[in-house]
């Protein structure tokens, strides 16, 4: 994947938008732990803490679909810099207010998590119009994907560190602050500013008439709730097999798993039908969770873990691919920020489902979880499968392109738009 890499890394403008877009999705990516670690500072109960961060997480789920379609409709600069600008002042609000009127703390978190701006859709929508051909494009998937996991490995490291130095006040102004200037960098570059989505059918609900893709995002929706499960069962195993060093360990080599899966996946152009690749990959998702229930000792079990991430970022990148054949023409951004908003859902979910699992049969009985998961996810796309064969009639991308390297991903562009 390196040669991949450095080549799209080469193309003008490709580093900046990438690296601009990992900086300005920090304050989203490490907005759970600043918070929580905020409330405690503040004296709030940890309970508080969580439905904070929770009402942040809900407030995001609903917002990155609406300012996805708000994007496809006038354009990136009009919509995720002030999106990105409000989202950092009621941050910068919450954490100069502390908890206390708790109402006032209420709103500013619901308002910083409703209006953080679409930045992972975004960039996805403009890889087209930056790389020339479509197998660079889907190169740039898997990149992308991979870059996730190191970013939300490295963000909770920031901040924990931006505490240590400072405070946990100074923590949560700073990354917002720092999300800015990454969204600013992305939408004064040549290609957001000049980047136009597709005509678009008007039709309120959007991306999501069409059928393949909502069979995308059921499948996905059961994804996250593995992985949301996944972090709950490892606090109750780390608890009897050496605390938070163990459970720190876990979650590093779910991420070394992703990171290396995607990897591999990215270094090669695969055969067939994107479709039939990602139940294949989903296959071997689930098949890798069922081992975590045999919970060996720390050393296995970290190696476990590792299996089990393996596969989740090579079917990000292969879930990529697909949105973009399935989204409806004019809603590129709209349909990547639902693939977001739904796996953030599930994520949610598997927590809230099984801290009752593990409260009532332990960790063995957590770890079950996101193996019934990607089975119903595997299930979901096996029962639907020739819906989601069949690309999106309206879409712009088409599917005779799909195995033609030869071919450039230009449709969604016309020829005036690439800088």
């Amino acid at each position: 994947m390196a040669a991949g890499c450095l080549e799209i890394l080469r193309a003008r403008h490709a580093a900046r938008l990438l690296t601009g877009t990992l900086v300005g999705r920090l304050p989203n990516a490490t907005a759970a732990i600043a918070v929580v670690l905020f409330v405690r500072a503040e004296g709030g109960s940890y309970s508080l803490a969580g439905a904070l961060a929770a009402v942040y997480g809900v407030a995001n789920a609903v917002g990155q679909p609406v300012l996805g379609r708000l994007v496809d409709l006038f354009g990136q600069p009009r919509v995720q810099l002030p999106a990105a600008v409000l989202a950092a002042l009621a941050a910068t609000a919450f954490a100069l207010t502390g908890i206390d009127p708790l109402p006032l703390a209420w709103a500013a978190v619901a308002v910083a998590g409703l209006f953080a701006p679409p930045l992972e859709g975004g960039l996805r929508a403009l890889w087209p119009s930056v790389l020339r051909r479509e197998d660079q494009v889907h190169t740039a998937y898997a990149m992308d994907a991979v870059a996730q996991e190191i970013m939300f490995t490295v963000g909770p490291l920031l901040v924990t560190l931006c505490v240590a130095l400072w405070s946990a006040q100074a923590a949560l102004i700073l990354l917002n602050v720092v999300g800015v200037l990454g969204a600013l960098w992305v939408v004064v570059s040549p290609p957001s500013r000049a980047w136009r989505s597709a005509p678009r059918e008007a039709h309120w609900l959007g991306a999501l008439r069409s059928r393949g893709l909502n069979v995308l995002l059921a499948a996905f929706l059961f994804v996250g709730i593995a992985l949301g499960s996944i972090t709950v069962a490892a606090v109750s195993y780390a608890d009897g097999h050496g605390g938070d060093a163990v459970y720190g360990w876990l979650m590093a080599a779910l991420g070394l798993g992703a990171l290396t899966g995607g990897t591999v996946y990215g270094a090669r152009q695969w055969p067939g039908a994107p479709e039939r690749r990602l139940t294949v990959l989903v296959a071997f998702l689930a098949v890798c969770y069922l081992p975590l229930t045999l919970m060996p000792g720390a050393v296995g079990m970290v190696a476990l873990t590792a299996l089990a991430g393996v596969f989740l970022a090579p079917a990000i990148a292969c879930a990529f691919v697909i949105v973009d054949r399935h989204a409806p023409s004019g809603t590129v951004t709209e349909a990547f920020s639902w693939l977001v908003t739904t796996f953030t859902v599930g994520a949610s979910v598997g927590t809230g489902l099984a801290g009752p699992v593990v409260q009532a049969g332990g960790a063995r009985w957590g770890f079950a979880v996101p193996g019934v998961a990607g089975g119903v996810s595997l299930l979901v796309l096996l029962a639907f499968r020739k819906i989601l064969a069949v690309p999106f009639r309206g879409a712009v991308v088409a599917a005779s392109s799909e195995n033609d390297p030869n071919r450039a991903a230009e449709p969604r562009f016309s020829s005036g738009d690439r800088a």
